[in-house]
């Protein structure tokens, strides 16, 4: 677990703590292929492809199904390893697996890749975005692909659902990203769902949050070799989009963590920050590192994409009461109050709306010192909460 973690998010493994431990849940990576897709934009692609992978069983009548959704840098390995070998499981394993809160040997639970993922370079990462092949030309399609929201990551998942011959889901769950997309099935869907659980994440976008979105996305664009995404067969714009990945991972984690793993320590002993302009500290040697690794297996147009996806987001597509007064799934949503991606008055606001619409609401939250973070790796601390959300 803790090395995956490291990868998604540019952290490197001995800066992850507090994870679960591995089992042997074994999972196999699919590839789920749409032959075309029209966008909300109203745009069709051809040969749509994104990968997935289950864990359990699906009963006979197909009742038992549970989607996962994922973060921001994430991708569809949210529990058990592709081999015995692997250094580390998925990132919710601690609460999905045989007799763990979300329990295989009950559910069938899916999770899939979503349209223009980050991770481009990883073998076990299928996805559909501007580094893909358009058809049309035999080339990427660079910024000719069209923007594309979270609804249209949904309705990829929801076609991929339906091909399985589900017509509802037990839950609908995921973290950050994956918390957005929870809200969307929830408001837009509300049928096919029987439960949402959101994890640190709100149901709109505020104007805070686009606001730090444009902060993410601003190295990329300012790096010349991004060249208004033509780069595809050049030199990619890798130093834009590490400081944009070291960004990610700041905001993502908390001061607690920072000031009690590096406190003021130079990067090199005997290298004193004060005593040359190139002479680093410790924390900041340590995230450019994890950033420029990460980096090399990232695309920096799907980045950008993302970002737009996320800025553009309110659940149903409307407004957050819009989208309360659509949803009838009970909810559950966890938060860390010390999260800054999305601070604790957000998911506040998310709470009250809902309980204004009447909704069925349980709001549990969750402590440690990696702040946002912790809605990944710290998820054993509500197990309880999550089985007897599921269960009841």
């Amino acid at each position: 677990m803790k090395a995956w973690i490291a990868g998604v998010l540019g952290v490197v493994g001995v800066m992850v703590t507090g994870m679960a431990q591995a089992q042997d849940l074994i999972v196999e990576k699919k590839v789920f292929d749409l032959p075309s897709y029209t966008t909300q934009s109203g745009r069709t692609l051809k040969n749509v492809k994104v990968g997935w992978e289950s864990y359990g069983t699906l009963n006979a009548d197909k009742s038992n199904a549970i989607l996962i959704c994922h973060f921001f840098s994430g991708n569809s390995h949210a529990a058990g390893k592709y081999a015995v070998a692997d250094a580390a499981p998925g990132y919710w394993d601690a609460i999905i697996g045989p007799g763990k809160a979300i329990d295989t040997n009950k559910y069938f639970v899916i999770a899939s890749d979503t349209l223009v993922n980050l991770n481009t370079g990883d073998p076990k990462t299928t996805t559909t975005g501007p580094a893909s092949i358009d058809p049309d030309t035999s080339k990427p399609y660079a910024l000719d692909f069209p923007v594309v929201t979270i609804g249209d990551f949904v309705n990829v998942q929801k076609a991929l659902v339906e091909s399985l011959g589900i017509k509802k889901l037990v839950m609908v769950a995921g973290p950050s990203m994956g918390a957005l997309q929870t809200y969307e099935w929830a408001a837009s869907h509300p049928e096919m769902v029987g439960k949402a659980m959101a994890v640190i994440g709100a149901a709109e976008a505020d104007a805070q949050l686009i606001a730090w979105l444009d902060v993410w996305a601003a190295p990329i664009l300012v790096d010349p070799n991004w060249n208004k995404g033509d780069y595809y067969g050049k030199t990619p714009p890798n130093a834009g989009l590490a400081k944009a990945l070291t960004v990610v991972t700041l905001q993502a984690n908390h001061g607690d963590w920072t000031n009690g793993t590096f406190g003021r320590r130079p990067a090199k002993e005997g290298e004193e920050p004060a005593k040359a302009l190139g002479n680093k500290f410790q924390v900041q040697s340590i995230l450019d590192n994890a950033g420029e690794a990460r980096a090399k297996v990232s695309d920096a147009n799907h980045f950008l994409y993302l970002v737009k996806a996320n800025q553009l987001y309110a659940a149903g597509g409307k407004s957050l009461a819009d989208a309360m007064s659509r949803i009838k799934a009970p909810l559950l949503i966890v938060n860390q109050p010390k999260d800054l991606v999305f601070p604790d008055e957000m998911i506040q606001r998310t709470v009250a709306e809902a309980k204004k619409a009447g909704r069925d609401v349980t709001h549990v939250t969750i402590q440690g010192t990696r702040g946002h973070l912790d809605g990944v790796i710290s998820m054993k601390q509500a197990e309880g909460a999550v089985k007897a959300f599921v269960e009841k």
